[in-house]
């Protein structure tokens, strides 16, 4: 792997500087009180195991499986839950745009913009996220080969962009399926930018219900700790306190109880593989 990435801070949080982030919280704001007790509670976990944080939530899912699925609040409730969680929680916040006429309104919000997989070929998007002057992570395409993805890097850094993060989220492998190439973690990160693992996304079903997506989330913790032992600089994933009544990828979200465990365990991987600096 090369070793001259160029660390960058997100809020509170630093990418590529060897220590291991955490990108958690729940799919989708289902509310401003239980978005608010998601990201205090992960950021309780994560500070217990020494690790720096990013809330995650989308204030609009425009990508579901069904027409009666629920999407979101809507961007400006969305954005104003966000705003609060970011100034009363104290932690920087992660949220998708899903077109370019969104990208300068969240950007007054936020502090990272994420294009979802599905838009990872948008250029138009790519370039006004980059653009923006905030942190953007891009979640590679369950299409995409991963070194393919150095076109990606190649279009924000075209217009200046200096803090880009790349998300596995895993491969489509046949119907409903999806697979995770942990070749594509040193292929993606010899772009020199910090390699971020979507474990939860990575064991969705994807249209395995029928009208929705299914999951695997009983994988969670032995996916987590392949990708950390492969080096990525940091783990993101879908938690929630009730994943049975989630309003959106509670088959594949990692149930709060057991993020703890886990984030002890992942600590202690990448401490021993060493820091990817």
């Amino acid at each position: 792997m090369k070793t001259d990435l160029k660390p960058f801070s997100v809020g509170n949080a630093t990418f590529g500087d060897g220590r291991l982030t955490v990108i958690a919280g729940p799919c989708v704001i289902e509310s401003y009180d239980h978005a608010s007790m998601m990201a205090r509670e992960c950021l309780e976990r994560t500070r217990a195991a020494g690790l720096d944080y990013v809330f995650k939530a989308s204030f609009d899912k425009a990508n579901r499986s069904s027409i009666q699925s629920f999407r979101g609040l809507g961007m400006e409730a969305g954005l104003e839950t966000l705003q609060r969680i970011r100034e009363e929680v104290g932690v920087p916040v992660l949220t998708d745009v899903h077109d370019v006429s969104q990208v300068e309104r969240v950007a007054e919000v936020v502090d990272v913009l994420q294009i979802p997989a599905f838009l990872c070929r948008q250029t138009d998007l790519i370039l006004a996220a980059a653009q923006s002057g905030k942190a953007v992570n891009v979640k590679k395409g369950q299409f995409l080969a991963p070194h393919d993805a150095r076109n990606i890097v190649d279009k924000a850094r075209q217009v200046g962009c200096e803090k880009l993060l790349l998300t596995e989220r895993g491969a489509t492998f046949g119907y409903n399926n999806l697979v995770v190439d942990m070749r594509s973690f040193p292929i993606m990160r010899d772009f020199g930018v910090p390699v971020v693992f979507d474990v939860t996304h990575s064991l969705q079903l994807p249209g395995g219900l029928g009208y929705a997506t299914g999951g695997q989330s009983e994988y969670i913790e032995p996916l987590a700790r392949a990708g950390v032992a492969c080096g990525v600089d940091a783990v993101f994933m879908e938690v929630h306190d009730c994943p049975e009544k989630a309003l959106s990828d509670g088959p594949n979200a990692l149930p709060l109880n057991r993020v703890q465990s886990l984030l002890f365990m992942l600590r202690d991987i990448h401490q021993l593989v060493g820091p990817r600096t």
